[in-house]
């Protein structure tokens, strides 16, 4: 022990390696999204800022276990590595075991949480007693007060989920697929019925828990960081517009906090199965991303940025600027006079500038160099706005010609908004918005190495 290891057996030091690569694949995993402290009493708290799920871009390191119960399943989802049909190590854990890694790596600060997968064993209800079974001796047992994710499997009994979702902070429910053709064809033993009956008890236990606890501060509370769910992109032949506007009804019909995407990767041969020639649909999985921030925080909907004639996001721009480009009888807005709404539609303008600009708009009227201090990226607002009733300097308002300027990067702007252009990942709230997908081409067309790769990880809205 002298050098920091867990002293575990070979038997479940194996497990460990078995059952932690198999939850790789599971990405509807986040950060706990709740305040909820410690009580002094146990070990651990949870912090809304404190859980990270993966190597990040500056070097963070992955804070929550994530495994698998078990990776035997009785069901077989063509696309699952773990389906019953597959000749792969097998392994499962007791409750005893999973309690006593996380309890062990927690006290020696590699996790600061616990999420909690399962293939089906013998049948979904059986699987999740032994889920809750774990999760009830880390709160009770153990006094563990972090945070913990747990996949509900669709077809359990509803007081099983009921009793872990007061043990839980956090639950999620795959969907898998956004059409019940989908699921039907690649995932026979789900259903659409199956996967939004737990979803839809566990948004309405969550709402009385609420209201509960408005009228007795000591109520118990279920799920407090709320429900999320996944969807596998890219297996099932959906458009962008069908999978936007059905993650649109579930952020407004069932209260989800997020809806992750996952670009489909063939792990496995089967003709219902799409060959993928150039790999995992990343890029798009990327855009369907920054559709979604625009759900959350922009205010728009899936019918604004998609329509049945343009069914699929423009690969060149990201979702906002292409909506831009396709609404220029809207542009320019006056910064000075616009409401924060239409502030969030401009390309080049994030949730935190836009805020900004409001308020400071308060003191006096605006001018580009007070919106570059702001955090506005200039070299994407400037074709969209104007301040005092004028542009920077002379623009079209016409989509070919500020497509040509948005894909060339080395935009003219005037001497004293000049600035050396730096590359930094996007964080939550961007000031700045980032580099589109066109700018990324032309920019690794020309560059090579770190600095071309370092790029092509950018995000933008």
């Amino acid at each position: 022990m002298a050098d920091g290891r867990i002293a575990v057996g070979a038997a479940l030091s194996e497990k460990l390696r078995i059952l932690a690569d198999a939850a790789k694949y599971d990405v509807a995993c986040t950060s706990s999204g709740t305040a909820r402290r410690g009580n002094g009493s146990g070990l651990g708290n949870c912090v809304a800022a404190g859980i990270c799920h993966s190597f990040s871009g500056d070097g963070r390191c992955i804070s929550l276990l994530k495994v698998l119960y078990t990776n035997e399943c009785i069901y077989h989802c063509k696309y699952c590595v773990n389906r019953a049909d597959n000749d792969i190590p097998r392994a499962s854990f007791t409750p005893e075991e999973l309690c006593r890694l996380t309890m062990e790596f927690y006290r020696r600060n590699y996790i600061e949480g616990l999420f909690l997968s399962s293939g089906v064993l013998r049948n979904p209800t059986y699987t999740m007693e032994l889920i809750f079974e774990t999760v009830r001796r880390l709160r009770e047992d153990c006094g563990f007060q972090g945070y913990i994710h747990v996949k509900a499997i669709p077809g359990a009994a509803p007081d099983i989920i009921e009793r872990i979702g007061y043990l839980a902070d956090r639950m999620s429910i795959n969907l898998e697929f956004p059409t019940a053709e989908g699921l039907r064809r690649l995932a026979p033993n789900k259903s659409r019925a199956l996967i939004l009956t737990p979803m839809r008890q566990i948004q309405n236990r969550s709402i009385a828990c609420r209201e509960e606890l408005a009228r007795y501060r000591h109520a118990p509370q279920f799920v407090p960081a709320g429900q999320s769910t996944q969807m596998i992109i890219g297996a099932s032949g959906e458009t962008d517009l069908q999978i936007m506007s059905v993650a649109q009804r579930l952020y407004d019909n069932f209260g989800l906090k997020r809806v992750f995407y996952s670009a489909y990767m063939q792990v496995n041969e089967d003709r219902a199965l799409p060959a993928l020639p150039g790999g995992p649909p990343l890029l798009r999985e990327h855009r369907l991303y920054q559709a979604d921030w625009l759900l959350r925080f922009y205010g728009f909907e899936a019918g604004e940025l998609l329509s049945e004639d343009r069914p699929n996001f423009n690969m060149v721009f990201d979702p906002k600027c292409d909506w831009a480009l396709r609404h220029l009888e809207l542009f320019p807005v006056e910064i000075n006079r616009a409401s924060y709404q239409t502030l969030l539609r401009v390309p080049g303008i994030g949730v935190k500038s836009a805020q900004r600009i409001v308020k400071a708009r308060r003191l006096g009227s605006l001018d580009f160099a007070d919106l570059k201090k702001i955090g506005v990226v200039l070299k994407r607002a400037l074709y969209f706005i104007t301040c005092r009733g004028r542009t920077m300097y002379p623009v079209k308002i016409e989509e070919d010609y500020i497509t040509r300027n948005l894909l060339y990067v080395k935009e003219k702007l005037p001497p004293e908004l000049r600035g050396e252009v730096t590359y930094r990942q996007l964080s939550l709230f961007d000031d700045g918005m980032p580099l589109s997908a066109g700018e990324q081409f032309v920019l690794t067309a020309g560059e090579s190495g770190a600095a071309a790769g370092s790029l092509w990880e950018r995000s933008s809205i």
